[in-house]
């Protein structure tokens, strides 16, 4: 099982670095081995994921990045530079390590936001401003998130 961990690695190694030159092929797959080697074996306890929830999650998703990219923009681009930055304990009803990946990762792709710390049941994250994180606070990443997920024994 680890051999064919070790290369869907490589292989993903190859396809992200487009560079076929003999060092980055060699470290590819010196870090390819590495990483399947040490990671633990066994049976993961992984919700599955809706792909027909993911096509509409995908474009949500890049809207919300274009909208928080205008808005820190203007942020940027304003005279007074009027950020107020804080970080926020967000508590969150979202339980696999998936679902947590998922919200934390969106969260930090969203200009304006990065999550700086996850705990299960809680994300620390840090916003540039208040509206920044008006989404997140309202839990509308949340719900998105966890629509993602199938519930035990769906299809």
């Amino acid at each position: 099982m680890r051999i064919f961990a070790a290369i869907a690695l490589f292989v993903l190694w190859l396809v992200l670095s487009a560079s076929y030159n003999l060092i980055h092929i060699t470290i590819g797959a010196i870090i390819a081995s590495m990483i399947s080697w040490f990671t633990p074996a066994g049976p993961l306890h992984v919700r599955r994921i809706s792909w027909l929830a993911v096509l509409g999650y995908v474009p949500w998703l890049f809207g919300r990045i274009l909208k928080s990219s205008f808005h820190v923009s203007r942020l940027i681009l304003h005279p007074g530079l009027p950020i107020a930055p804080e970080l926020i304990h967000h508590k969150t009803q979202l339980t696999s390590d998936g679902e947590l990946v998922v919200l934390g990762n969106s969260i930090t792709l969203t200009p304006g936001t990065i999550t700086v710390e996850v705990a299960p049941g809680e994300l620390v994250v840090h916003t540039i401003d208040k509206s920044s994180c008006k989404d997140l606070v309202n839990g509308l990443y949340d719900a998105k998130v966890s629509h993602l997920f199938l519930a035990k024994g769906d299809q």
